[in-house]
């Protein structure tokens, strides 16, 4: 498996987040992510082909929303909420009407 890119904070952008975010099953999987504080790609897209699961984590990876870690043969994710609170402040809060942290 070749090593995961994730962007440099100055490089996520309100569009790159907007977009990644304006699929639903993409929203569903940074909603589980925010509230379990992260999980594998299958614990996070349930009942999913492997390809569609792999396209939205790259999605969501790209656009600076996760951070993706390999631990052994599984891959966990979690939300870069810290990163994208300090670039869009209460963004985060007001897509998912979630308190701030």
């Amino acid at each position: 498996m070749r090593p995961l890119r994730h962007p440099a904070e100055v490089e996520i952008t309100l569009d790159g987040v907007l977009h990644a975010l304006s699929d639903p099953d993409r929203r569903e999987i940074v909603h589980r992510l925010m509230q379990s504080g992260g999980m594998n790609c299958s614990q996070a897209c349930q009942k999913r082909p492997a390809s569609t699961v792999s396209h939205h984590h790259r999605i969501l990876r790209d656009a600076g929303l996760i951070v993706s870690e390999k631990r052994g043969v599984e891959v966990f994710n979690s939300v870069r909420r810290e990163t994208i609170d300090r670039r869009f402040p209460g963004l985060l809060d007001v897509i998912f009407k979630t308190p701030s942290s």
